[in-house]
């Protein structure tokens, strides 16, 4: 399997953050949740950084979740339990940057993909782009509660069930009308409104922009309930590694419920 990268450049005070395997839609590898938790700790430890770009290579996605193939190394609901863990560190790892942070999204952004953006600060959407976590239709695993809460407060709760309950993807007005992108722009202007956001951040407080995010985050993260057991419920069940046997071998699920 190609591990893919997560490449990481710098430009007059911008970090650029690139998910590069665009022949897997950029689907995310072990090997590049490393990267991207490295990446983080650049942007934290370069003083010469003001905001931070994410995206992903190729243009057509941004980020389609996490490569299920690995999934198959799953033995037992710990290891669902400890994967969960490790995502949450990730997506802490964003929220936590001292630094604002911008989303681009060309194409997919589903499942752990979409989380990312959801820990950035700013999303730009091209229209063409699509949202969603169908895990529901396809692995019949489930979100961590912190996860599921970052969704929450990012959408309304209504598109978030639309997307959990009915394996849903939406599209770049739905999410906006969702409160989820904070604007569509077309291809041949959007690298252009990317650096203009990002310019505009640059250009601001610095100390105002790192208090607010924290505060923001916090009211997020405030009062968070345990949810390991029913992180336990579905990734030790019969489903899950039927949905992870079905989706490789590109097949439909048939569920047991158990």
């Amino acid at each position: 399997m190609n591990a893919g990268q997560v490449s990481y450049a710098r430009s007059e005070g911008v970090a650029h953050i690139c998910f590069d395997r665009p022949h897997a839609r950029n689907a995310m590898t072990w090997t590049m949740y490393e990267q991207l938790a490295e990446a983080c700790d650049r942007v934290n430890s370069d003083q010469e950084v003001r905001v931070a770009v994410f995206r992903g290579a190729g243009n057509q996605a941004f980020v389609a979740g996490t490569d299920i193939a690995q999934f198959r190394e799953f033995r037992s609901a710990d290891d669902g339990v400890e994967y969960e863990r490790r995502i949450e560190a990730c997506l802490a790892r964003i929220e936590t940057l001292r630094v604002p942070s911008i989303a681009a999204i060309e194409g997919w952004a589903v499942g752990g993909g979409l989380a990312i953006a959801a820990a950035c600060d700013i999303r730009v959407a091209t229209p063409e782009s699509r949202f969603g976590v169908p895990i529901a239709r396809t692995l019949g695993n489930c979100l961590s509660v912190p996860s599921l809460a970052l969704l929450t407060a990012t959408f309304n709760v209504t598109a978030v069930k639309r997307m959990l309950l009915l394996g849903e993807n939406l599209t770049a007005p739905e999410a906006h009308a969702a409160g989820f992108i904070t604007e569509i722009v077309s291809q041949p202007q959007f690298d252009a409104r990317v650096a203009e956001f990002a310019a505009r951040m640059c250009g601001n407080a610095p100390i105002t922009l790192r208090v607010t995010r924290e505060a923001i985050r916090r009211l997020i993260r405030n009062a968070m309930p345990d949810g390991t057991d029913l992180l336990r419920e579905c990734y030790g069940s019969e489903d899950f590694r039927i949905g992870v046997d079905a989706f490789v071998q590109k097949t439909v699920p048939r569920w047991k419920g158990r």
